[in-house]
């Protein structure tokens, strides 16, 4: 018998159902030479400072830093984990061979690998490694199973991680709590969240510090367009009103016109902090939101593997684009022109060698339906990159003009869209029927300002006047723009190719930023106002008391994550890296406990702002199912059996409703409707074999008491 292993219950149900294990036993199936089983989640962990010595129990300064000579693990101890564990150990120890069907990437190996280890595993092991949960996916993914060896530095790299987190999380955490906490507040100390926080605290105090100045710029209107003077900015009116004395002196010259015919390339495709980027800005997501729908949609078979850091795909999924395309009739409009012709090898999309484990987010061409607001949102995203990335450039024409009144210089420029190119894809408002979106579309930001033609000598009259203004703060961070600088580690970068470059060195993996960006939420290090990310006083207490640069530096922090990739490609040592970090915390340990006393305290819980409070919606008044009888027999009441809702007197009477029908799963309203009203209201993305596509309406009880649909 063959042993798989998935990483949740619905995985594990998927896999049984294509593999044929469909027979449902006590947490696994089994079937066709298989047994499927599951865990859900972490099984296991890094066993805590008092499993390894009693007195590591007690938050004490002599006690730190606590080195462990090795680390060992231990399972959560959950009754419901202990449970599945023991099914997964006696299966284990029993079969001929095991699947690891975990999470494809490095976490999903590290949970596995470890319940494997827990579980004292002597069989074989192979990895199933695959980018969708689609029927397909899992059949190509089966008959192309890999040894498990070759994922070994993977298990590594996510060992590493682990470990160096227990290291400077355990140490730093009791260290600054007893130092500065007081014993009353506990002083959160973590290899990403730190220098996360670092960040947000370095630009709070950029606009503190920061004085807003009134300065004063020249302008002046020729032939209804507004030129503005090339000259810094002038720091008083005195200067700016003498200034226009001047020009009202002199005509106006046009000294320069260029036009200029150039491209704005496609947006690239998303990788996970690209959509949590895109998300927080149009729809105000957390990056957290956003990746919890993105992995609904996932294991809805809806769009690839989300948690991957690359923009490219691989160049062997070419082939399969037109297929995908093809199958996503939602938005069958915009790909038509796509399959006129060949689709593009481009070297911007399909490039090998910027793909590692898994290639960028995209649609699997499943038909989206029964999705909530939110997953609909996150897969239009998706579906309209995907699509635009193979749409012809947008070609655009900018125009720079420059004239001169006096020996004054001013300058205009202009941009206009020639051919819209991939903008298309963002340019309708109002979407299709069936098409699953809403909200703001990409490609809306760029203004379009026509120049007229301008010759170079001509002169005429103009009107001058000043333009007086502030200068504004650093704005602070919101999501989007500290998920980009933990990328980036930093460093304020624009160009996406230049962001490929740096993310080996970014703070954190995809897969964690949301988690450390919560965390310091709920640690009140950080607040948010509507979409604006601020330091608490907590949070900038806890960064200035912090002396050592390793500790709160993005672009140091950035090396070791840079040193965990190394080690996933077998280039790095994992022990080199444990080393370095021991060395660390030793080194912390005694600045730490030589530093100046002073007591931190816990931020207040931010209050909500009045605008953000809602009123409790009114209660619906919604008719108890189990208060409703029986509307063939009219006689005995409706119970609620294990799939359907029925007739009391359901061996004579023979009158049920199924929970799910038509592909849909109906609530209690919808019950209480169909009983007493004879009719639901209108539903989305009803299921129906006679009908290729899913339609919209409104489910019916005939006269015979059976389930129709009415458009």
């Amino acid at each position: 018998m063959k042993v798989c292993i998935a990483e949740k219950p619905s995985v594990a149900r998927d896999i049984a159902e294509v593999i044929g294990a469909k027979q449902r036993k006590d947490g696994y199936y089994e079937g066709n030479g298989y047994q499927v089983t599951w865990t859900f989640g972490h099984f296991c962990t890094l066993k805590e400072p008092h499993d390894y010595y009693d007195q590591w129990k007690m938050w004490r300064l002599e006690d730190l830093p606590m080195i462990p000579s090795h680390f060992g693990i231990k399972l959560i101890e959950n009754a419901g984990v202990q449970k599945q564990f023991g099914i997964i150990e006696n299966l284990v120890q029993q079969c001929e061979e095991v699947i690891n069907c975990g999470d494809a990437g490095q976490e999903g190996e590290l949970i596995q690998r470890w319940v494997l280890l827990k579980a004292k595993c002597t069989a074989p092991v192979k990895r199933l490694w695959i980018s969708s949960l689609t029927e397909e996916a899992i059949k190509n993914g089966f008959q192309q199973l890999k040894d498990a060896e070759q994922f070994n530095n993977l298990y590594a790299a996510g060992s590493a991680r682990a470990i160096g987190d227990w290291l400077l999380g355990m140490n730093a955490t009791r260290l600054f709590t007893k130092k500065f906490g007081m014993g009353k507040v506990v002083l959160s100390i973590g290899r990403v969240q730190t220098p996360t926080l670092a960040m947000i605290v370095a630009r709070q105090k950029e606009i503190n510090a920061f004085k807003s100045e009134d300065y004063w710029e020249l302008k002046t209107l020729y032939r209804e367009v507004e030129f503005t003077a090339t000259i810094e900015r002038l720091k008083s009116l005195d200067k700016a009103q003498k200034g226009l004395a001047y020009l009202k002196e002199h005509p106006f010259e046009v000294t320069s016109f260029e036009k200029k015919d150039g491209k704005e390339g496609n947006p690239r495709l998303f990788d996970l902090t690209g959509l949590q980027v895109e998300a927080n800005k149009k729809f105000g997501y957390t990056a957290d939101e956003t990746l919890k729908h993105i992995q609904n949609l996932y294991e809805k078979k809806l769009v690839t593997y989300p948690r991957v850091d690359t923009t490219y795909l691989s160049e062997d999924l070419h082939p399969k684009i037109a297929g995908i395309l093809t199958d996503m009739t939602p938005y069958k409009a915009l790909i038509a022109p796509l399959l006129e012709k060949p689709i593009p090898k481009l070297k911007a999309v399909f490039d090998d060698k910027k793909v590692t484990d898994h290639h960028a987010i995209i649609p699997t061409g499943v038909y989206p339906s029964s999705l909530s607001l939110e997953e609909k949102r996150v897969y239009d995203l998706v579906a309209r990159r995907f699509i635009a990335a193979f749409y012809p450039e947008c070609k655009i024409s900018t125009t720079t003009v420059f004239g001169k009144v006096g020996q004054v210089e001013f300058k205009v420029t202009g941009k206009q869209i020639i051919e819209p190119g991939w903008k298309e894809v963002y340019a309708n408002d109002q979407p299709s029927k069936d098409e699953p979106t809403d909200g703001k579309k990409e490609g809306e930001e760029t203004e379009e300002k026509t120049l007229p033609h301008f010759v170079v000598g001509e002169t005429g009259p103009h009107t001058p006047k000043i333009h007086q203004g502030k200068t504004t703060p650093p704005k602070p961070f919101t999501e989007a723009t500290l998920l980009r600088a933990m990328e980036t580690a930093g460093k304020q970068v624009e160009d996406e190719e230049m962001r490929e470059l740096l993310k080996d060195n970014g703070i954190g993996r995809p897969s964690t930023r949301a988690n450390i960006i919560e965390t310091l939420f709920k640690r009140r290090y950080i607040e948010k106002k509507k979409k604006n990310i601020f330091a608490t006083q907590t949070g900038m207490d806890l960064i200035d008391t912090i002396q050592s640069e390793l500790l709160k530096s993005a672009e140091l922090t950035g090396t070791w994550e840079r040193k965990l990739r190394l080690i996933e490609k077998g280039e790095y040592q994992m022990e080199t890296f444990k080393q370095e970090l021991i060395t660390m915390v030793v080194e912390l340990t005694t600045e730490v406990k030589s530093n100046a006393y002073k007591v931190i305290t816990l931020a207040p819980p931010t209050p909500v702002e009045p605008e953000k409070v809602k009123k409790e919606p009114k209660p619906k008044k919604v008719v108890e199912v189990g208060a409703l009888q029986c509307p063939k027999c009219q006689t005995h009441a409706l119970k609620k059996g294990n799939t359907a809702y029925g007739c009391a007197n359901f061996q004579v009477c023979g009158f049920k409703i199924p929970f799910e029908v038509f592909g849909k799963k109906l609530n209690e309203k919808q019950i209480a409707d169909l009983v007493t009203k004879k009719k639901t209201t209108k539903l989305k993305g009803l299921q129906i074999p006679s009908q290729p596509n899913p339609i919209d309406g409104k489910i019916i009880l005939d006269a015979q008491f059976q389930l129709q649909v009415e458009p």
